[in-house]
């Protein structure tokens, strides 16, 4: 059977997709109640970091620990991938002796070029351009809070990055519309908002985006490797930041999410986490849980079992 890789929500058919959110939430409830199943004994994820995480290694590595795995990190400093080893070779080797991977790094041509190498899955923990996994988490959160996200109205506050381009999929697989409220220069690649134009607009007032919104997202305004440009994004995202009176203008039951970290002062207010629409905290905390839904996924793919 061929292998399932997880590189952008689009790699999931929407049923696939409702599929792991639901399975996620199951996991959760088991964990909770001391009932979790350990179906993955001696299964092995090799978790390559390229870049640092808090939440992302903490989240896969306990994960695949409560599945009855273990995981393996491994860091540019620690592999040959950081002495200039072509990624087609590391790929080759390293899926011949691990079960799954989880990648987090920068440039997304780097993250496909392993897996069309890989003879296992591989997972896309992070690149410049996607962050699936987080997308995962957040629609797990929606769900629990406020049920199906179909036919609602998203606005993400920010940054055009890799964050609000998930998102841009996510509305696509999900059904909701989602409104971007961006400075110019600053908007997620065209390609891809061409593709989705009917589920997707662009605006310049944060106001107009957040009007109605079920769901209001931001993200730092300098991602990693972006931190040169701190200043001249603080300057350009002045007016950007999310805070209890703009949210006024959101639906009466609307939720805020951030994927963490969090500059209390620029991209949001100094209680916003605190707030009343705020569910970042669980939000947080569904990583390992969606994470763990999808690993049960893609591992049982592989060996053609299904949940």
């Amino acid at each position: 059977m061929a292998i399932r890789h997880f590189l952008t929500l689009q790699d999931l058919s929407r049923d696939e997709l409702k599929a792991i959110l639901q399975r996620a939430t199951e996991l959760k409830v088991q964990r909770q109640k001391g009932t979790d199943d350990h179906p993955f004994s001696g299964k092995v994820m090799a978790m390559i970091f390229e870049k640092s995480s808090t939440r992302t290694r903490v989240s896969f590595e306990a994960g695949m620990a409560q599945l009855g795995g273990s995981a393996l990190f491994l860091s540019p400093n620690d592999t040959q991938l950081g002495r200039g080893e072509p990624v087609e070779d590391s790929a080759k080797v390293i899926s011949r002796m691990v079960d799954i991977i989880m990648i987090r790094t920068f440039g997304h041509d780097r993250i496909i070029t392993f897996a069309e190498n890989s003879s296992v899955p591989v997972i896309n923990a992070l690149t410049d351009d996607f962050h699936p996994c987080q997308l995962l988490a957040d629609m797990q959160t929606y769900l629990e809070h406020r049920g199906s996200i179909a036919g609602k109205r998203v606005a993400w506050i920010g940054d055009g990055n890799n964050m609000c381009q998930s998102y841009i999929n996510a509305a696509d697989r999900l059904d909701f519309e989602l409104v971007i409220a961006c400075p110019e220069g600053y908007e997620p690649d065209v390609a891809l908002l061409e593709k989705f134009s009917d589920r997707v607009s662009i605006v310049r007032n944060p106001l107009l985006a957040i009007t109605g919104a079920d769901l209001v997202v931001t993200d730092t305004w300098a991602s990693m490797g972006q931190e040169e440009e701190k200043k001249s994004r603080e300057r350009a995202f002045q007016g950007f930041q999310v805070n209890e009176d703009i949210m006024q203008k959101a639906a009466p039951d609307a939720l805020f999410m951030h994927c963490l970290p969090a500059y209390r002062g620029l991209e949001i207010s100094e209680t916003m986490l605190e707030s009343k629409w705020s569910v970042v905290w669980d939000e947080a905390e569904n990583r390992l849980h969606a994470q763990k839904a999808l690993i049960e996924f893609l591992l049982n793919k592989r060996t053609n079992k299904s949940k």
